[in-house]
């Protein structure tokens, strides 16, 4: 994760001279844009670092190593949940977050305890049931 690290990394030294650059073409006028630039920038080193802290924890993978061969990366490549109804209800949350946006603040709240419960669902999901461990 070395190599994505950087990349990622270098976004901030990227974005934040950028967001500079845009705050003189605007003459600071719109703020919008000069806090939206620096966030990205932001975002960028935090997955930056995140991406090097794993890298660090679970060492080279494959992909790092340049005398790896192909089955190496071969295998299991997580843990997925082929059967799991909770991203659908996620998913359908999340639609009617930005429906409430759309036609009614009301529909928000409903739309936010839909998302409670299928989160709580998925994070639980292998605590109980037919799939408990």
């Amino acid at each position: 994760m070395k190599i994505e690290s950087w990349l990622f990394g270098a976004g901030v030294f990227f974005f934040v001279p950028v967001a500079i650059a845009y705050g003189f073409l605007t003459e600071w006028n719109e703020w919008v844009g000069v806090l939206g630039i620096l966030l990205v920038g932001g975002l960028a080193g935090m997955i930056g670092a995140y991406l090097g802290f794993t890298g660090k924890r679970i060492g080279l993978r494959p992909e790092d190593r340049p005398d790896a061969e192909i089955h190496e990366g071969a295998g299991e490549q997580g843990h997925f949940s082929p059967w799991s109804w909770w991203p659908l209800v996620l998913g359908l949350a999340c639609a009617g977050g930005f429906l409430g946006l759309a036609i009614g603040f009301w529909v928000t709240y409903v739309a936010g305890g839909l998302a409670l419960i299928a989160l709580v669902g998925w994070v639980f999901e292998y605590s109980r049931g037919d799939h408990a461990h």
